[in-house]
């Protein structure tokens, strides 16, 4: 058997392009239901516990990093020029939908507290960081699922290229990883938590649906 991956980049027909967008859209919404109905539980009252260490609150506020932090969308969105098969979307979707699940029980079980004050005014970097922080909500840290997304969708496209691409797509993900702590998003755990959720679910659930095997 040849060890060279799958080609990295396709051009995908319309057809492909609507798996994809359904998938997308299906995905969003569970996002949503799951993402923003563990937030709105959360509010309901006032049990928190603390994940962070005295030097995440040391860690300076780099506004900038929304940019890198943005990318996440990027990933989503290249999904169907790397992913050339049905399967493979399907799986992908399959496996964000599950760490999700997964993060949405940990953010009602586990409630983190928030140490970090909210950021004053930033120039122009105000509204990017104003927004990425109100769609990352207010009580779901632990996991990051910002970094649990953009794992996944890394760690999967890797699995279609040669060493360089994998660096690439390792670098990306640990880019956005920082990117968090940057903006004082998360905390160190989350985004090793983050990290571990979509590396087992990529060998567990993405890896057996897309090829059929047991990931080994």
């Amino acid at each position: 058997m040849s060890d060279t991956p799958p080609r990295l980049w396709h051009w995908p027909d319309r057809r492909h392009l609507g798996e994809a967008a359904r998938l997308a859209l299906l995905q969003g919404l569970w996002f949503g239901l799951v993402f923003y109905g563990a937030d709105y539980v959360a509010s309901l009252h006032s049990f928190r516990i603390r994940v962070h260490f005295d030097f995440d609150i040391a860690v300076p506020f780099v506004p900038q990093a929304v940019v890198v932090y943005d990318s996440l969308y990027l990933l989503f969105a290249i999904a169907p020029f790397i992913l050339g098969t049905r399967r493979e979307l399907r799986a992908m979707t399959a496996t964000l939908a599950a760490v999700t699940l997964i993060a949405g029980v940990c953010f009602l079980l586990l409630p983190v507290k928030d140490a970090f004050p909210p950021p004053g005014e930033m120039g122009l970097w105000t509204g990017p960081v104003h927004l990425a922080k109100l769609l990352a909500a207010s009580n779901n840290y632990f996991p990051s699922l910002h970094v649990t997304l953009s794992t996944t969708c890394a760690a999967v496209y890797a699995r279609h290229a040669h060493l360089l691409g994998k660096l690439l797509f390792a670098l990306w993900s640990a880019a956005v990883g920082v990117s968090t702590l940057l903006l004082h998003q998360h905390y160190s755990l989350d985004v090793v938590a983050g990290f571990a959720l979509a590396l087992g679910s990529v060998r567990w659930i993405y890896v057996p649906l897309a090829t059929g095997s047991d990931g080994s």
